[in-house]
């Protein structure tokens, strides 16, 4: 009898054991595509590594698809730089020797202390550079320089007149043309007395050239 129980037990445990054994043997063709879970844009060159086969690792191509032989059970993880690691198993009661899935990346967000980079390699350059740097002007010694008058002419004489100008400059000019708009002009050649201060003039220059 006592034989007749380890035989059923030898029998049932070999049973068993073969179940598993042909289980794991059991070859899946493993394919999905590779997305990003906030805009669905594939992403190309992600690795893939069945942790249950020796750390196996292949890439996804361009596209984001990939296909290779895993075993039911068998942890996939997926990482990608700049997205967070995602990892899936197998399933143990897969009926086809085919599984696909959708797999979403959710990308990584890092964020890095602030860096200050400063023009002085050392302390000492720093003070030299500050003791000799000239301070800006506050908002009164700014608006003294451009009231100032060498600041005033120098604006009078780049910056073009104003209307208010031009029509002054009008007004005097129409009114010295009525004021003088009865006067007769003499003409200087005409003048006996214009021609004697001339002939004067010349001669005095001539008595000067010869004492000399």
């Amino acid at each position: 009898m006592r034989y007749c129980v380890a035989l059923i037990l030898l029998i049932f445990s070999l049973t068993t054991f073969a179940q598993q054994k042909s289980a794991g043997d059991k070859l899946i063709q493993f394919s999905g595509i590779i997305t990003d879970m906030d805009s669905s844009n594939v992403i190309p060159y992600v690795t893939i590594t069945n942790l249950s086969a020796k750390s196996k690792r292949v890439a996804a191509d361009y596209r984001g698809y990939f296909t290779f032989i895993v075993n039911p059970g068998d942890t996939i993880l997926f990482t990608a730089i700049g997205y967070k690691k995602f990892s899936t198993i197998i399933p143990q009661g897969t009926p086809d020797s085919k599984y696909t899935i959708m797999v979403k990346l959710k990308a990584e967000v890092v964020n890095l202390p602030s860096v200050r980079v400063f023009p002085w390699a050392t302390t000492e350059e720093f003070t030299r550079e500050f003791l000799s740097m000239k301070l800006a002007d506050d908002d009164m010694a700014i608006a003294k320089k451009n009231l100032s008058r060498s600041s005033i002419n120098g604006l009078i004489q780049t910056l073009p007149r104003d209307g208010q100008e031009i029509g002054s400059q009008n007004y005097r000019y129409n009114f010295d043309r009525m004021v003088n708009k009865n006067m007769v002009q003499t003409n200087p050649l005409l003048n006996p007395f214009a021609w004697g201060k001339l002939m004067q003039q010349i001669f005095d220059g001539d008595k000067s050239r010869v004492e000399n």
